[in-house]
């Protein structure tokens, strides 16, 4: 088999297919979240903080000099962070809805009872064990 071939087969199982659909939801919803926590989120949380805005927050290290043209500040952005952070919190929030969503259907889908065939009537049971005792005798 050539490594083509086995390529093909690879790209072709539905796992790698649904793998890439996560992966391409994923970025859009991404996005989304950045969206989400930069103009919904932030403006009243730093409304609240007395007109902060957490993007410009940042600890100076080294302050660009005004006489150069190079940009010489070193600053630790906490600000960027904490935006970062709330993002992560509200994917992990989302994806752990999602999980608890696809669980509750497993459960109630594996709560409902298996119908059973009921039982043949006791004719048949005869018929078919003197059926069986006819095979056996020829």
């Amino acid at each position: 088999m050539s490594i083509f071939s086995e390529f093909r087969e690879f790209i072709a199982r539905g796992n790698v297919i649904d793998l890439a659909v996560g992966v391409i939801v994923g970025a859009a919803f991404n996005d989304i979240v950045k969206s989400l926590v930069d103009n919904v989120v932030m403006p009243p949380i730093g409304l609240l903080l007395s007109g902060i805005d957490f993007a410009h927050l940042e600890w100076v290290l080294k302050a660009d000099n005004p006489l150069t043209k190079a940009n010489e500040l070193v600053a630790i952005q906490y600000g960027l962070f904490l935006n970062t952070l709330i993002k992560f919190l509200i994917v992990a929030w989302v994806v752990f809805l999602m999980v608890k969503g696809v669980n509750a259907i497993r459960r109630t889908e594996d709560a409902k009872p298996t119908e059973e065939k009921p039982a043949p009537p006791a004719q048949e049971l005869l018929l078919a064990e003197i059926r069986d005792l006819l095979k056996g005798r020829t």
